[in-house]
């Protein structure tokens, strides 16, 4: 398994050539050029952060759990880990980090995972998996197909020893 390596980012905010914040429960996407860096912030803490990587010229050619788990012999995502395409291409590599474990078996949340989490009264409460599909429909060359595999930054899910998800 990974071991949580704490590095700081040595890039400056002010040299940013993208600023965006994101309210809670919105999406957004963005095409990352070879070379550029995504800096996430948890600015106000206990916040998860669903993300879904593409090859941008290949939509079919999307993040990869398996692959990633596989390549990196871990199931946490942290400085070092290279997050890999079902092609097994690189998509992604985490530079800095320092909140230490990062999800990529717990899935996003749905309307009906939630109501299993927290009560059935819950089904209309935002969920990641239809921010994911709102904004996929808003893009050409991207349709339901599309939904892929997704990282959860900030989130540690343990995994007990019988092999269970603990949220």
């Amino acid at each position: 398994m990974t071991d949580f390596v704490r590095k700081e980012s040595g890039l400056r905010e002010e040299d940013a050539v993208y600023d965006a914040l994101i309210p809670a429960g919105d999406g957004w996407m963005y095409d990352l050029e070879p070379g550029q860096v995504l800096r996430i912030v948890d600015l106000e803490g206990n916040q998860a952060v669903d993300t879904l990587f593409y090859d941008a010229d290949n939509p079919a050619d999307h993040y990869s759990a398996v692959q990633t788990i596989a390549a990196q012999e871990s199931i946490y995502l942290t400085t070092g880990s290279v997050l890999l395409a079902e092609s097994g291409k690189p998509l992604v590599t985490i530079v800095a980090d320092t909140c230490g474990r990062h999800d990529t078996l717990g899935g996003a949340c749905s309307a009906q995972s939630n109501t299993v989490r927290y009560a059935h009264e819950k089904y209309y409460m935002h969920n990641c998996r239809d921010t994911f599909m709102r904004l996929l429909a808003q893009r050409d060359g991207y349709a339901k197909r599309d939904l892929a595999p997704n990282v959860n930054f900030f989130m540690n899910v343990p995994v007990t020893s019988e092999g269970g998800l603990t949220f």
